[in-house]
């Protein structure tokens, strides 16, 4: 499922007209990498409670825009994995 989850990530994000082209899992969210605004980190929080039922909280978006992407990818996994197993 991560390869599935990176995928998805990369490619809200360039729908989102961010450059991807070198981004890695080591990329950084925020400032020192991608340097997504809040807005930003809402629309992709969105765009995975829609698509994996996944939702991440209000406060939680500061600690978010401190992750890797493959951080962010770890996070989505490891919250739908209990919703997958209970399905």
């Amino acid at each position: 499922m991560s390869a599935e989850v990176h995928q998805f990530v990369i490619e809200a994000l360039k729908n989102m007209n961010y450059d991807v082209a070198d981004v890695t899992g080591e990329t950084p969210l925020g400032p020192a990498g991608l340097d997504m605004e809040s807005l930003s980190l809402a629309e992709i929080a969105i765009q995975v409670e829609d698509t994996y039922g996944v939702k991440f909280e209000e406060d939680e978006m500061e600690s978010v825009a401190l992750l890797t992407v493959a951080g962010l990818v770890k996070e989505i996994v490891e919250r739908a994995a209990p919703s997958a197993v209970s399905s």
